[in-house]
């Protein structure tokens, strides 16, 4: 936590529920299951923080991607440095944005709980002025979709110094040949799966843009909310259990999928992160209208399962003409 000099200033109750706050958030923040698992249940538990759902399904996809790292095919495409800089990137964006949105989450309930809004403690959490107005509104108006789109522009406002601007993830990831391609070719897509064996979603293209990263969130959250679709979503994350293997889905297919990606708890290490202060996102860099105005449009198609199978083979086909070459 942050040394506010005002932290000691703070009435004894109020220092308690901070320091209550970020032990129970660093408690979770332990790996991408925990994590994914906990907006899970604080979703369930207040129905009307529909960002913690969106948040636990998208980290259902970074701990996918983290997964593909060690399965039967990006090893014979990426050496072993590529993979771990890939994976260290990963749980770096997932940790910084749960450290952040968590603890917002649970100092409204504590809120709700006391029937007092308690938003002006968020400077002791290093959350940005940006989210203690909207949080402000939210506890007026009761605007479940604008406090959503608030939480995915800061997320992704939080992530984008220490992450994708950062000097060593900016050279050896993000500035790649292998990141661009994987970006080009749409192969990072989150996927949103049903147990009926469907799958929608979006892909993510221009990843180290935050204005296009936002309209991802935006998207992503109306595919995730649509009427159609949402009881079907609901019904896979409450009942299909999150190792972070893509075979948490692909078990429900109808045709039998070999796994051919490993759990993360078997495969991964805990990884112990240090917090460093970066400064208030919205005082350094504001934030655009467009961010909250801008219309959501899908110019392609969401529904995904069949055009996940095509890229599931064209990346496999690519893998194995790259062997074809570089065998002895």
């Amino acid at each position: 936590m942050t040394q506010n000099p005002q932290f000691h200033q703070l009435p004894d109750h109020e220092a308690e529920v901070i320091q209550k706050i970020r032990f129970e958030t660093d408690d979770k923040n332990l790996d991408n299951i925990s994590r994914t698992r906990a907006y899970l249940d604080f979703y369930l538990e207040y129905p009307e923080m529909i960002w913690a759902f969106l948040a636990s399904m998208v980290s259902r996809n970074g701990g996918y991607n983290m997964c593909d790292l060690e399965g039967d095919w990006f090893p014979k495409m990426l050496a072993p440095p590529i993979r771990q800089r890939l994976f260290l990137t990963y749980e770096r964006a997932n940790w910084l944005i749960f450290r952040d949105a968590f603890s917002q989450l649970l100092l409204y309930s504590y809120s709700t709980k006391k029937r007092l809004p308690m938003f002006h403690l968020l400077k002791f959490l290093d959350v940005s002025i940006f989210m203690e107005k909207e949080w402000q509104v939210f506890w007026e108006r009761g605007d479940k979709k604008r406090l959503l789109t608030a939480l995915i522009i800061n997320e992704q406002n939080v992530i984008h110094n220490p992450v994708i601007r950062h000097p060593v993830y900016k050279k050896r990831v993000f500035n790649t040949l292998m990141f661009s391609f994987e970006d080009y070719l749409h192969f990072s897509t989150v996927i949103f799966p049903t147990c009926e064996g469907e799958l929608y979603g979006a892909s993510v293209n221009g990843f180290k843009s935050v204005s296009k990263r936002i309209n991802l969130g935006k998207r992503l959250a109306s595919i995730l909310f649509d009427h159609r679709y949402y009881p079907l979503f609901l019904e896979f994350a409450v009942q299909t259990e999150h190792t972070a293997s893509r075979h948490d889905y692909e078990q429900y297919f109808a045709y039998d999928k070999k796994r051919d990606t490993p759990f993360l708890r078997c495969t991964f290490p805990i990884i112990q992160h240090h917090f460093h202060e970066q400064g208030d996102w919205y005082k350094l860099r504001g934030y655009h209208k467009k961010w909250f105005s801008q219309e959501i449009n899908h110019r392609h198609p969401v529904h995904l399962t069949g055009w996940y199978k095509k890229k599931q083979k064209q990346l496999h086909a690519l893998i194995s003409v790259k062997e074809l070459f570089t065998s002895d």
